[in-house]
């Protein structure tokens, strides 16, 4: 019986506490102190690095990253270097949604406002501007066709220009690594990562030739530039 109990107490408890993350907005402060963590591999600015090893976090859906950090601590998602940071204990609910609200307010810039001769600017600006500049390479491929395919097939879920959708959870392509982006989707096609929790055995992007996926990250590429 007071086993009964105190499973009741604990079940009720873990429900208020969960309605209390949603209610409770993002402590961003705290996902910025989490995120010197994160730094170590994702960039002081969630830029990510070393040629798409790591992916570009800053600006995802917080809603996005919420999932995936659970996807990762619930090993559905392998990846085994993140796990030593998420275990229950180590990084409760309410850090995942401060960390992951604070990735999606960071920023970056694609390029840096033309100096003008004579004109004063702030050294000190422009040098925090330059530590969260991001402009991925060009990929080659046919960005006409690759533009076309996207608008069909891809458009609908990340975006009219690879921007994303924080309302679908949908993370934005522009500005991620090409090389990640490939993986990603090797995975993808291998089944060895999960699109949809709801349709695990969804064949997505089994059907592209690897050259309409070449010319897909061509085009995205290219949209930073814009």
């Amino acid at each position: 019986m007071k086993s009964l109990i105190i499973f009741i107490v604990c079940f009720f408890t873990g429900i208020a506490l969960a309605e209390e993350t949603k209610l409770t907005p993002p402590d961003l402060e705290l996902g910025e102190e989490i995120n010197e963590t994160c730094a170590g591999c994702h960039g002081e600015y969630a830029e990510g690095g070393k040629d798409g090893e790591y992916p570009r976090l800053a600006g995802l859906p917080a809603s996005y990253i919420q999932n995936q950090l659970h996807l990762f601590r619930d090993r559905i998602r392998p990846n085994i270097p993140m796990l030593e940071y998420l275990d229950k204990g180590q990084m409760p609910e309410q850090d995942i949604v401060a960390i992951s609200a604070y990735l999606e307010s960071i920023e970056l810039v694609t390029s840096l406002p033309p100096l003008v001769e004579g004109e004063e600017f702030d050294a000190y600006e422009r040098m925090e501007m330059t530590r969260k500049l991001l402009n991925i390479a060009k990929f080659e491929g046919d960005i006409k066709a690759g533009k076309k395919t996207y608008r069909k097939e891809c458009r609908s879920c990340h975006g009219n220009k690879g921007e994303g959708k924080i309302s679908k959870g949908a993370p934005r392509l522009t500005g991620q690594y090409t090389q990640y982006l490939q993986r990603q989707v090797k995975l993808f096609i291998n089944k060895k990562r999960i699109h949809d929790l709801d349709e695990p055995d969804e064949e997505l992007l089994a059907d592209f030739e690897a050259q309409e996926l070449n010319d897909i990250f061509a085009y995205l590429s290219i949209l930073d530039d814009e």
